[in-house]
């Protein structure tokens, strides 16, 4: 009886609006509409985001493009398609932290990498969620000035800054008052232009010290993310079990 019922209002209904399967719509044009407007507009702010501003951006990794696109496309759809269920403010923290607590717990995420999947999720959960109260001048205001905002931070205070993380075995140096000379160590061993060190770990044991290089990135580098010494035994050791 449910199939004639269903073939009965298909033959019945004067336009496609009126075609229902199983009490669903087959096709509602405002509603389409109003979905493929706010996708449109958010795939273009995420290309922004992601290709203009994080890809050319002094630590933009390729290997989370995807990610990105691909999650932020995911977050947006879910949250248009069930904007009738009462979610608003806490599914939308919600989302922030199941992916807080998850970070992809098999390849973690550096903490700038990590920021701009957040952002991606707050630009997919804002163009989703905005409702009749919110103009889309606002709407337009809001992502404008999240990229502004990313953009500033990118190219302005973190400009072509990089770091790498080394196992550094000359532990003499660690002192404060011979910073300079490990500095200058570092530089002449790694051929780069160290701005600062910092201390991550030290192993007085098999005397050795973790260091965070940070340098002046003159181009990509993406595959120099862990840079060992291997003047003595000792830190060969500690690196295979690090």
């Amino acid at each position: 009886m449910e199939l004639l019922d269903i073939l009965q209002e298909t033959t019945s209904a004067t336009s496609l609006e009126d075609v229902k399967i199983f009490n669903l719509s087959l096709i509602d044009f405002w509603d389409f509409g109003k979905l493929l407007f706010r996708l449109v507009f958010t795939v273009g702010v995420l290309y922004l985001l992601i290709r203009c501003i994080y890809d050319k951006g002094s630590t933009g990794r390729h290997e989370f493009i995807f990610t990105y696109f691909a999650l932020g496309v995911s977050i947006f759809l879910l949250c248009f398609l069930l904007e009738d269920v009462k979610l608003e403010l806490g599914f939308a923290l919600g989302l922030f932290a199941v992916f807080g607590i998850l970070k992809y717990r098999t390849d973690p995420i550096p903490i700038r990498e990590m920021t701009y999947l957040f952002v991606v999720i707050g630009i997919a959960v804002v163009n989703a969620l905005a409702n009749k109260k919110v103009s889309f001048a606002e709407l337009f205001l809001t992502n404008g000035a999240i990229l502004l905002c990313v953009w500033m931070l990118e190219n302005w205070l973190f400009k072509n800054e990089g770091h790498i993380d080394i196992i550094y075995e000359r532990i003499e140096k660690i002192r404060t008052e011979d910073r300079p000379a490990l500095i200058e160590d570092v530089e002449k061993r790694t051929g780069l232009k160290v701005k600062r060190v910092d201390f991550t770990r030290i192993d007085f044991l098999k005397d050795v010290a973790y260091l965070r290089v940070y340098y002046v990135k003159e181009k990509r580098d993406e595959d120099t993310k862990n840079v060992t010494s291997e003047n003595k035994p000792e830190a060969k050791e500690a690196e295979k079990k690090s």
